[in-house]
Order: C-alpha cells, then sequence, then structure tokens
C-alpha cells in the first residue's frame, strides 16, 4: 500500500532529495567515503556551502547585502538569538500561535516588546488585521505560517518599519520580497531539509548596532564573517538542503511551487467547505494556510473523529491526526507533498463520509 505522508514535521521530502542524500551517505562526490565521516573544511563540503548559499540566494532573489547562514538550534534559538543581535530599545510583534508567542516570550528577555495585536481569543483561528505598528520600534516580528492552527501570512506586511520574520514552515512557497527585511529565519524541516540545520537570511548593515556583549557563537557577525563554518556545521542537513534546492530550480523555481500549492490546498479546503461531516478550524479563506490544513468533524460527528483516523491510516494517510491544542485533523502540504496525495486522502473522506 502507498503511504501518503502529512506530518507537520519533520515531514515529507522529495524522492529527489532522499535519494541524493543516500547515495552521499554510502560515498560523497566519489570520494570513496560518506558524508558523515568527511570533514567540514574540505573542498567537497566547501563547495556544498557555497551552491547552497548561492541557489538560496537564486531562489528567492535575495538581493546584494545580505547574508545566508546555516545554523543550528531550530528556529527556537533563533527566538532569543534575533533580540540579541537586532533589539536595541523596542519591538514589535505580533501574536498568532504558539511559536509567535514563545518568539515574544524570550524577545521579553533583552528588551521593551510591544504585541500589536493576537488571536489568541479565538485559539489562534484567525489572522489579526486592524492594528499599528508602532514608528519608533526597532524591527516587527511575525510568524508567517502557524502550523498548530493552520493560519497563514501570505503577503509580506505593509508596516512602515523594517521586518523580522519566522518563515519555518513556508519558505519557498511563495515570493518574498527579501529587501523588506533585516532578517528571516526558519527551521528547515518542512521545506528544505531533515531536522537539525536552521537557515538565515541577513541584512549585514543591519548587524553591529546594539550595545550588549553577545556571546561569540550567538552573534550573528560570528557566522557571516565565517560564512557558517566557524564550528562544524550539519553537514548532512546542509548536503540535503542543496538537494533540495536544485530540485526546485528544476521544477521551474518559486512560483511554479507556489502555484502546485495553492492548487493542493484548493483541492482540499473545496472538498472540506462540500462536506456535511467535516468543517475546516479557519473560517476566513484568506487567512488559511496552504501549508497546514486544520479541520475537524462537525458537532454532530464529534464522537467519530479517532474512527476517521484509523480509517484514514489504515489506507496509507500518515500523520493527519490533528495538534492537541485544535484536535480533530491536520493535512501539511509541504512543496514535496504531490497532488496525488490530497486527492487520495479526499477520497478517503468521501468514502468514509458514505459510510456515516
Amino acid at each position: 500500500m502507498k503511504k501518503h505522508n502529512f506530518y507537520a514535521g519533520p515531514s515529507i521530502m522529495s524522492q529527489f532529495t532522499i535519494d541524493a542524500t543516500a547515495d552521499a551517505v554510502k560515498n560523497f562526490a566519489d570520494m570513496g567515503l560518506s558524508i558523515l565521516e568527511i570533514s567540514h573544511r574540505s573542498k567537497q563540503f566547501q563547495a556544498v556551502m557555497d551552491e547552497a548559499v548561492a541557489l538560496f540566494k537564486e531562489l528567492l532573489e535575495i538581493p546584494e547585502g545580505y547574508s545566508v547562514l546555516f545554523l543550528g538550534g531550530g528556529a527556537s534559538l533563533q527566538f532569543a538569538m534575533v533580540p540579541m543581535n537586532m533589539l536595541k530599545n523596542k519591538a514589535a510583534y505580533l501574536d498568532t500561535g504558539v511559536w509567535a508567542s514563545k518568539a515574544i516570550k524570550e524577545a521579553k528577555l533583552f528588551g521593551d516588546i510591544d504585541v500589536v495585536a493576537s488571536s489568541k481569543d479565538r485559539n489562534y483561528n484567525y489572522i489579526p488585521r486592524d492594528y499599528t505598528v508602532p514608528s519608533d520600534v526597532d524591527y516587527f516580528h511575525y510568524t508567517s505560517n502557524n502550523t498548530i492552527y493552520g493560519t497563514e501570512i501570505r503577503k509580506d506586511p505593509e508596516v512602515g518599519v523594517r521586518m523580522i520574520a519566522d518563515m519555518s514552515s513556508d519558505i519557498f512557497s511563495r515570493p518574498v520580497d527579501v529587501s523588506k527585511y533585516d532578517l528571516i529565519y526558519g527551521g528547515a524541516q518542512k521545506n528544505l531539509a531533515p531536522a537539525g540545520v536552521t537557515f538565515v537570511i541577513v541584512k549585514d548593515d543591519a548587524l553591529g548596532h546594539t550595545d550588549r556583549v553577545i556571546p561569540t557563537m550567538l552573534n550573528y557577525e560570528t557566522h557571516v564573517k565565517k560564512g557558517s563554518m566557524f564550528n562544524t556545521p550539519p553537514v548532512l542537513p546542509i548536503f540535503s538542503a542543496l538537494q533540495t534546492l536544485k530540485y526546485y530550480k528544476q521544477l521551474g523555481g518559486v512560483k511554479v511551487l507556489e502555484k502546485m500549492d495553492l492548487d493542493k490546498a484548493d483541492v482540499l479546503y473545496n472538498a472540506i467547505d462540500g462536506s456535511k461531516m467535516f468543517v475546516a478550524t479557519v473560517p476566513n479563506h484568506e487567512d488559511r494556510s496552504i501549508m497546514n490544513v486544520c479541520f475537524v468533524m462537525k458537532p454532530e460527528y464529534k464522537d467519530l473523529e479517532k474512527d476517521f483516523i484509523d480509517f484514514a491510516t489504515e489506507r496509507g494517510m500518515m500523520g493527519i491526526k490533528g495538534h492537541r491544542d485544535v484536535g480533530g485533523f491536520r493535512a501539511s502540504l509541504y512543496n514535496a507533498l504531490p497532488m496525488e496525495s490530497v486527492k487520495a486522502l479526499v477520497d478517503v473522506m468521501k468514502e468514509f463520509e458514505a459510510k456515516h
């Protein structure tokens, strides 16, 4: 039976990436050695790092004056590194979910934080819109996609100040005007690579303006100067990231990926909205994530949720159980997920509905 991978993260990767990574684990760059055992300072791995940075910049059309870093620690470490490096006096944050609230908690350790709006009042099932970002803040921070609740900001906000964004789960799913940002970061285990590497896109001249002493490893300037090689980087995930970037370029780039992702999301949301049994947790279509589709049973069928998870899993639908904060179901439609899997899930939903 074919398995369809809807896990929210770590999540599905393209077969192109998996195959190339498996080959490199056995024999990297015809060295007769595994990538797991070669020096990160070898010319062969330096070529991997250089190409990964170049492709990252090419695919996202990153302008001059920005560095792309591959670091450890996940996006969760960035919650602290961002304010440590970028917050001088005050910053503005938008609270749209668990990860945004965690970023706010860390930022408050370093300065005055203005939470300009929050959707916590309705369990984060919408994106706030009527808010004002003060003009005197050092930056405005937001989380573009909320994996737990299924909301997403799909356009670069217009707020009048420099921005910082956590794009862990929707990077490469839409074009981004990087010039509006001082920094973009994310864990790689959604649309880029296996868990273990974190990407950071940072504007070089935005660094070095705080008065605080920053520990060497937590200072972005350290990693910019050393090309992500100050310490041993997460070699295998970076290699896998390069393969994913190559795959994205072969497909035609970010605009092609966006069209594919929109089409997949449309198929699933249309099935949910047309169902007598299922209902989306995010009512406003403009706020719905195209990466993480969250839905539940309508009240009269609530007692069938576990039955549906078992029914779907038996038919190869893997990882569709919703997060405990939302319940129900979650189908993650990352770039590597084929339309075939989305249609298979829709068929299972219709089959289950017909039975009940």
